[in-house]
């Protein structure tokens, strides 16, 4: 049912007493008009798409200038009102508002080049006010919510992709879980809806044989708390077929081996009931190892206060367990939208910006090309964290895995910069040595220090991976500015000639460069040699023509899938690992042979540790598609129609399959190889984490001759 104004504006006035009748009826009313005679792919009147995004905001108590931008945010895009009008009608707020969804829904975020540097633009335009930010997640929620009225399958697909890459992490990251989770699963259905119906399936079948286990467990929970006169309310639920889908191919898992497929939330009055409430299961239930995580004393980046743990609770059931207030729960569904409940009459507050928004916005400034951007900050997206301290006691959060570089520049870029040491728990240890949680973390630091490139491969964050890249980016054009200088004053020296600036411009005009800086760096480089400056500027006879010759750019053969590489060499994949495009590549050169590609852990790398001459550095391009070989050893169980079940699964997830071999059969089961063309290592995780769902699998693995 369609809302009208009076009753939007009930709705409002519940919860935010500043709202106007007025303003909301002039909003309903304008939109209504400028979206007159307009339709959406299902055919419904187009009026119903920001009526329903409006809608769903109000349900999170947004304050009533979002819910106005909500309404209006497509009519300037779709009609003939400008941002003039809504200024003069709505004022500058409203009007800022607008023209940042505005600006939003004009990117066509495309996947490469097009798709990071779009992403620097929605970032950027977000970062003034997040709730440009959480209009656009809502409008992309109802647009996937009504994906069906789409009939084109390619555009459907891509809407869904952009969808999964972009913004179910940027909600993740708002803390608005609830939009998260419903993004990741319709789009999953859309995308791979074969591979969901089976994690449904196999889930059914896991509970099948007690369908009163969430209730049992529930009310078992409950009565153990409130015997402890802790007040509680406990829901329990089944993971979505997306998060475990993610979790069995990240973590390299089959379904039977995840130990959190069930999930109970316990919620409790205030935070000495959160550690009370935790201590009670764990006594009268047995904690899994490592499972445990103190979200509360530690929030993460996005706010969100919790304790995890994992159990073998009720039933001998491995579950999870959130243990939370209240308030708690409610950021953790609304996230940053939760605190914008209107108490006692306040206003929004301007300028409220996350940390993890200025920290992207310093990786945009500090990434030379836009697909390290996106890169990056995908890195800082998706890991988990762990939490550390200076000397001084700051808290200091980075992603797992991190080491004291990443810690260096989280502290500062200059201090990354100075870095030579560090002291973990006032102890000396190497500067890339991993941090752990609770790790106090001393840098050790020189005014001749500086980043060793090496570290780029071995720090984890974005902002670490940036900011030495630009380090020595900045510190070889010195070098080349440096040389080309000198180079150039040798060859006036010996031609008996003066060096002169000004006479200089001729050749910056001639070649197109900017100034004179960017011709010595030319000259440094060896793009341009310095005689031909100086027979340009004093022409002799036998060199009458006055002529440069054309500047050569450095270009890269299109048929070369290879970045590194001399454009001509000939390259071959070795047979040993199949390297596939994702993971990283090292070249070995063969004289007479070219250059052979090898994954770097790659056990024939072994013979050529004492030949550093012959290993080259290389990576993969990332634009253009193409097909590599892959190898899976499978075991499969030895009954009719296993075999037929796995190459359907292979088919369905876009793999070809080069050739099959037995190696091994007895009465229960046979193993053998598959040879399959693969377009990365992330497509051929996936369809081995596909392959794992089957009933027929054993047990599947990559490969290597």
């Amino acid at each position: 049912m369609i809302p009208t104004a009076t009753q939007l504006y009930n709705k409002i006035s519940e919860y935010d007493n500043l709202v106007s009748r007025e303003t909301i009826k002039k909003a309903y009313d304008l939109s209504k008009k400028a979206h007159s005679n307009q339709f959406r792919g299902s055919g419904e009147e187009y009026f119903t798409h920001p009526l329903a995004v409006a809608n769903y905001l109000v349900n999170m108590k947004l304050d009533s200038s979002t819910i106005i931008t909500a309404l209006l945010h497509d009519v300037v895009e779709d009609s003939e009102i400008t941002l003039d009008n809504i200024k003069d009608d709505f004022g500058d707020e409203i009007s800022k508002l607008v023209d940042g969804v505005t600006k939003l829904s004009k990117l066509d975020l495309k996947f490469g080049i097009a798709q990071a540097e779009n992403f620097r633009k929605l970032l950027l335009a977000s970062s003034d006010d997040i709730r440009v930010l959480i209009v656009k997640l809502a409008d992309r929620l109802h647009n996937i919510r009504t994906i069906n009225g789409i009939h084109n399958d390619v555009k459907k697909s891509k809407i869904c992709y952009e969808t999964l890459e972009i913004f179910a992490p940027l909600a993740e990251r708002l803390g608005i879980n609830a939009i998260q989770r419903e993004l990741e699963d319709r789009c999953f259905a859309v995308l791979k809806p074969d591979t969901r119906d089976s994690i449904l399936k196999r889930l059914k079948l896991i509970y099948s044989q007690d369908e009163l286990n969430i209730p049992f467990i529930t009310n078992e929970i409950e009565n153990l708390l409130k015997k402890n006169n802790i007040n509680c309310v406990i829901t329990g639920r089944v993971k979505s077929s997306y998060s475990i889908w993610k979790k069995m191919q990240y973590k390299n898992l089959s379904m039977d081996q995840l130990s959190d497929i069930m999930a109970f939330r316990v919620i409790v009055d205030d935070i000495p009931s959160c550690y009370k409430s935790l201590g009670l299961l764990h006594q009268e239930y047995t904690a899994i190892m490592g499972r445990f995580k103190d979200y509360i004393s530690a929030p993460k980046r996005n706010g969100y206060q919790s304790l995890h743990s994992s159990l073998i609770g009720p039933k001998k059931t491995r579950i999870e367990v959130q243990i939370r207030t209240t308030i708690m729960n409610e950021f953790a569904l609304n996230g940053i939208a939760a605190h914008w409940i209107y108490k006692n009459g306040s206003k929004w507050s301007e300028g409220l910006k996350y940390k993890w928004v200025r920290e992207l916005i310093q990786i945009i400034e500090e990434s030379n090309e836009p697909e390290e951007f996106l890169e990056n900050t995908k890195l800082e997206m998706y890991n988990d964290q762990i939490f550390c301290f200076t000397p001084k006691g700051h808290l200091i959060i980075l992603p797992k895995g991190a080491n004291a570089v990443d810690f260096s520049y989280a502290v500062h870029s200059e201090v990354g910069n100075a870095a030579v040491g560090a002291k973990i728990n006032k102890k000396n240890r190497l500067i890339t040595t991993e941090i752990k949680n609770g790790d106090q973390v001393e840098i050790l630091t020189s005014k001749n220090g500086f980043p060793d490139p090496k570290w780029i491969k071995k720090c984890i964050t974005g902002k670490a991976k940036s900011a030495i890249k630009r380090f020595i980016r900045n510190r070889e054009i010195k070098e080349f500015l440096q040389l080309g200088t000198a180079l150039l004053q040798k060859e006036y020296r010996q031609q008996n000639k003066r060096m002169h600036e000004k006479s200089l411009i001729k050749v910056i005009d001639e070649f197109g460069l900017s100034d004179l800086d960017e011709l010595l760096i030319e000259i440094g480089k060896g793009n341009i040699k310095s005689r031909y400056v100086l027979n340009y500027l004093y022409p002799s006879t036998k060199n009458s023509k006055n002529k440069l010759p054309v500047l050569k750019k450095p270009s890269v053969h299109k048929s070369i899938k290879i970045k590194g590489v001399v454009s001509g060499m000939s390259i071959h994949y070795a047979h040993c690992c199949h390297p596939l495009p994702g993971e990283r590549i090292v070249g070995i050169v063969t004289t007479g042979k070219g250059i052979t590609v090898h994954a770097l852990d790659c056990f024939a790398l072994e013979k050529f540790n004492d030949m550093p001459e012959v290993w080259l550095e290389i990576s993969w391009e990332r634009e253009g598609v193409s097909f590599h070989k892959g190898s899976l050893v499978t075991v499969l169980s030895n009954e009719p129609g296993s075999l037929a079940d796995v190459t359907k699964i292979i088919s369905l997830n876009d793999g070809n399959i080069s050739n099959i071999q037995v190696i091994s059969r007895d009465l229960d089961f046979y193993k053998f190889n598959i040879d399959l063309e693969v377009q990365s290592i992330i497509h051929l995780n996936q369809i081995i984490a596909a392959m794992r769902l089957s009933q027929f699998v054993e047990s599947v693995q990559r490969g290597k001759d």
